[in-house]
């Protein structure tokens, strides 16, 4: 072998070994498996990126890709009935345990919404499937699958209003007892954009006059759950952390919202907040809703508010979405927690989102609201997904069955 040829490989070696490799925390668990799965991750977000640059395609129209390809064509087994059905115009898939002989006795429901940013997702990818089959056969289950619309073709409120109307439908007391559901048996949850909706649901749902059937519980898996400060500590440590790094969540906030590349270099810099938005920010102040543990070395300071910025990102009616507590159920006062269900809130120490779970956790207990709080020290965003090999982590596994322990437990 020549020597260039020689050269050129250790180059491509080396260069390769420099791109895997991440800072990645000691005390996490399959580090690099981890730095594995993150390279695919990156790799299509460069991708994108430059397909973006070049005009190809929008960054979420290639990191859609994550999507198609974890996607599966959900099917009956001997233990579960999968159905594609239409609640109040949104397509969902329920699944619903296989009855062995007999009228069916009433059974526990959970509403799943999946994660993805509010851009991404699907509740036909293979590891929301494997994780609701699951739920159906350890907890004899009827599970809601929804698949709502998504950013950035459907900003908010599109993809909460679609959540909403299925929750509604389903909490009618003809369609329960079709499904042979206990109408004091059900909980909405879902995984980071998806807790985001679960809270916001739960919060809103308790708002409606009439309504006679009430959720008995909600299931937060590191949820999303406000805008206004996109610099708490956990923002701040995990900003380059794999799976969801801070320019990717705030990217996900942003295309939530608009898809106005102005208000996404606002929101990366802080200072996206209006007057009307900045009256909440009491409402997320780390430094009094955080234990102390978490405030590490860093100073509370609340997120700049440019006047005149409405003009120079067109904060029109950005401003009132970034203070609705529809799409940051954080915002709400005290006095809207305390009939709220029962909550189950995991929490990851390396996740940019980690302080918004802590902090409404917080809310919560003060508010009297029933909380159990599972937070993993070594645990990172994403993590509930990866249990299939190659990407299957032993903290993934850890995380599911705590979690259907829990709903088994209070459902």
């Amino acid at each position: 072998m020549k020597l260039g040829s020689i050269i050129l490989f250790f180059a491509v070696c080396s260069f390769t070994a420099y791109y895997i490799y991440e800072p990645i925390p000691e005390d996490i668990d399959e580090r690099w498996k981890l730095m594995l799965t993150d390279c695919f991750f990156r790799s299509l977000s460069h991708l994108a990126d430059l397909s973006e640059f070049l005009g190809l395609m929008d960054y979420m129209g290639v990191m859609y890709l994550i999507t198609l390809i974890e996607n599966v064509t959900p099917e009956s087994d001997k233990h579960v009935e999968v159905t594609v059905e239409t609640f109040d115009g949104v397509e969902v898939l329920l699944y619903q345990p296989k009855q062995q002989g007999g009228d069916a006795e009433l059974r526990r429901a959970v509403i799943y919404l999946h994660g993805g940013g509010w851009c991404l997702g699907s509740s036909r990818m293979g590891p929301y499937d494997l994780l609701v089959r699951r739920m159906v056969t350890e907890l004899d289950a009827v599970v809601v699958s929804v698949e709502y619309r998504l950013a950035p073709p459907h900003h908010f409120p599109v993809p909460y209003e679609d959540v909403y109307r299925v929750v509604k439908h389903f909490l009618q007391e003809g369609v329960l007892a079709q499904y042979s559901v206990d109408p004091g048996r059900i909980a909405v949850s879902g995984d980071s954009a998806g807790g985001n909706l679960a809270a916001a649901v739960s919060q809103q749902l308790q708002k409606e006059p009439g309504q006679q059937i009430k959720l008995k519980a909600q299931a937060l898996i590191y949820p999303v759950l406000q805008a206004l400060d996109l610099n708490t500590p956990s923002y701040q440590q995990n900003r380059d952390m794999p799976i969801l790094p801070r320019t990717l969540m705030v990217r996900f906030w942003s295309q939530y919202f608009t898809s106005n590349q102005a208000f996404f270099r606002a929101m990366m810099t802080n200072t996206h907040n209006s007057p009307e938005s900045s009256s909440l920010l009491k409402f997320v102040n780390w430094s009094i809703f955080l234990p102390e543990k978490y405030h590490g070395k860093y100073n509370y300071s609340a997120p700049v508010v440019v006047q005149g910025a409405r003009e120079d990102v067109g904060m029109d009616g950005l401003s009132r979405s970034l203070s609705d507590p529809r799409a940051s159920p954080l915002l709400v006062p005290d006095t809207d927690l305390h009939s709220l269900p029962k909550a189950y809130i995991i929490t990851c120490e390396y996740d940019v989102l980690r302080d918004d779970g802590l902090m409404y956790a917080t809310r919560l207990q003060a508010a009297g609201v029933e909380v159990t709080l599972e937070h993993y020290e070594a645990g990172f965003h994403g993590g509930i997904m990866f249990t299939v090999w190659p990407t299957d982590f032993l903290i993934a596994h850890r995380m599911t069955d705590n979690y259907i322990k829990w709903l088994e437990e209070n459902l």
